[in-house]
C-alpha cells in the first residue's frame, strides 16, 4: 500500500461549501434543470466602464511586467488615500500590502503570526474561510455564536469571556457575511474599549462589504473608533464587492510596518504580486468616480426589502433584516421536523438547504456553513425578478411542508 500523498494539515479544512453549492447548481443547470442559484457572494453588476478601460489602457502601455511584491506605488498610495477619505485613518504606502483578494491577506496574516495553539476568536456566523485558514496556519479558531436575537453581533461581555492568554487575534467581519449584520461606532466602541484592556489581543477588523450599508447606516471601523488600537490592527478591505470586481482579484489592507513585512516576505514566496493590469483598474476604481457605489447600493437595498418581505412570509421561516452586505441569513426552525411535498424528512439546516433545491430548484447555503445551523443564507445580488421568483419557490416549498 502507497503512502498518503496529502499532507496531514489538509485533514484540519474543509473545501469552501460555498463555492460547492455554486457548482452543484451550475452542474444541475447544465443538465438542463431550472435552477436559480443564491449562493454565491458576488454582485451580478458588471465592473464599472472606467475600470476595465484602465485595465485595457495598461496593457496598451506594457504594464504587464513584475510589480512589487507588496503593490505597485501607485495603488499603496491608492488605498492609503481610500482610508483617509472614508474613515481618517492615516496609513502611509509602506503601511499598506495588495494581495491577490482579501482571502490571501487573511492567509498572508494568520500564516506569518500564528504559532501552534494560539487562538482566534472569531464571532459566529462567520465566513466559512475565517476558520479553515486559523486552522491551516496551526491556530485553534474560537468560535463565539451571536445570536439572531442581538442582531447576529458580538456583545462586548462575550468577547471578554472569550479572551484567554492563548488569545493571539480577534477577527471581524463589518459588515458581516453571512448574516449582512454591521456595528456603528458606538457599537464597536464597546468592543474596543474590552481590547484595550488586553493589550496581547491583536484586532483584524475585515470592511470588504463597508461600502453596502442601508437606511442610512454608517459601519465604523475599529482604528476610526480607537486610534489607540492601531499599532495591532490590520485593516482590510478591497474591490471585489464595491466595484464588482471579484475577478480581478484585488485585497489590500493596512498594518503597522513590521506585521506589513512579515506578510509581503510570505507573499514573496507564494504569490508574488497580483497582477499588474488588475493593480491599475483598482487604481482607477479607487480614484476614479465612485458614483457606480451609490446605483449599486440602491438596487441592493431594494433587493433587501424585497426578500426580507417575502421570506417572512414563508410558514417556518424568519429573516432578520440586516444593515449591510449583500446576504439574508433567515432562520428555518420552524421548519425542522417537518416532511416535504415530496416526502422528505427535514432534520436540519442542511437538509432543508438539499431538498430545496432539488424539490424548487433554489440554490443557497446551510447555515451549519457558516458554524451556525439553523438557518441558511441566500446571496440577493442577483436580479430583482429573478430573486421574486426564488422567494416564491421558498414560500411555495415551506407552504408543502406538513
Amino acid at each position: 500500500m502507497s503512502a498518503k500523498p496529502t499532507a496531514d494539515r489538509l485533514d484540519r479544512i474543509n473545501p469552501s461549501l460555498t463555492i460547492a453549492i455554486a457548482t452543484k447548481a451550475r452542474q444541475l443547470q447544465a443538465e438542463g434543470r431550472d435552477v436559480i442559484s443564491l449562493s454565491a457572494g458576488e454582485p451580478d453588476f458588471d465592473t464599472p466602464q472606467n475600470v476595465k478601460d484602465a485595465a485595457i489602457r495598461a496593457i496598451q502601455n506594457g504594464d504587464t511586467k513584475y510589480t512589487d511584491v507588496a503593490g505597485t506605488p501607485a495603488l499603496r498610495k491608492a488605498v492609503a488615500e481610500k482610508f483617509r477619505k472614508d474613515s481618517g485613518l492615516d496609513y502611509k504606502p509602506e503601511e499598506i500590502i495588495v494581495s491577490t483578494g482579501g482571502k490571501q491577506v487573511i492567509f498572508n496574516a494568520m500564516l506569518a503570526t500564528l504559532n501552534e495553539g494560539d487562538e482566534v476568536i472569531i464571532p459566529s456566523p462567520c465566513w466559512v474561510s475565517y476558520p479553515d485558514i486559523v486552522a491551516l496556519a496551526d491556530g485553534k479558531p474560537v468560535l463565539v455564536p451571536c445570536g439572531q436575537n442581538n442582531g447576529f453581533k458580538l456583545r462586548p461581555e462575550q468577547l471578554e469571556a472569550a479572551i484567554t492568554p492563548k488569545t493571539k487575534w480577534f477577527m471581524l467581519n463589518n459588515p458581516s457575511n453571512p448574516t449582512g449584520a454591521a456595528y456603528d461606532a458606538a457599537e464597536l466602541k464597546a468592543l474596543t474599549d474590552v481590547l484595550m484592556r488586553h493589550p496581547h489581543v491583536w484586532v483584524f477588523t475585515d470592511d470588504i462589504y463597508e461600502k453596502l450599508a442601508y437606511d442610512g447606516f454608517k459601519p465604523a471601523t475599529v482604528v476610526e473608533v480607537e486610534p489607540r488600537l492601531k499599532e495591532r490592527t490590520i485593516t482590510m478591505n478591497g474591490c471585489s464587492k464595491a466595484y464588482a470586481m471579484t475577478g480581478w482579484r484585488i485585497g489590500f489592507a493596512g498594518a503597522p510596518v513590521a506585521l506589513i513585512k512579515a506578510m509581503d516576505k510570505l507573499q514573496s514566496q507564494s504569490t508574488s504580486n497580483t497582477s499588474s493590469i488588475g493593480q491599475a483598474a483598482a487604481v482607477e476604481a479607487l480614484n476614479g468616480p465612485q458614483d457606480s457605489i451609490e446605483a449599486m447600493r440602491k438596487v441592493y437595498e431594494e433587493r433587501r426589502n424585497l426578500v426580507v418581505s417575502m421570506l417572512n412570509d414563508a410558514p417556518g421561516i424568519h429573516c432578520h433584516k440586516p444593515e449591510g452586505a449583500f446576504y439574508v441569513f433567515p432562520s428555518v426552525h420552524g421548519c425542522i421536523g417537518k416532511t416535504t411535498a415530496k416526502g422528505v424528512k427535514i432534520t436540519d439546516d442542511e437538509s432543508f438547504v438539499v431538498a430545496l433545491l432539488d424539490e424548487e430548484g433554489v440554490a443557497a447555503v446551510h447555515g451549519a456553513a457558516f458554524c451556525y445551523p439553523g438557518h441558511f443564507r441566500i446571496s440577493y445580488a442577483t436580479d430583482t425578478e429573478t430573486l421574486r421568483k426564488a422567494c416564491a419557490r421558498i414560500q411555495h416549498f415551506c407552504q408543502g411542508l406538513h
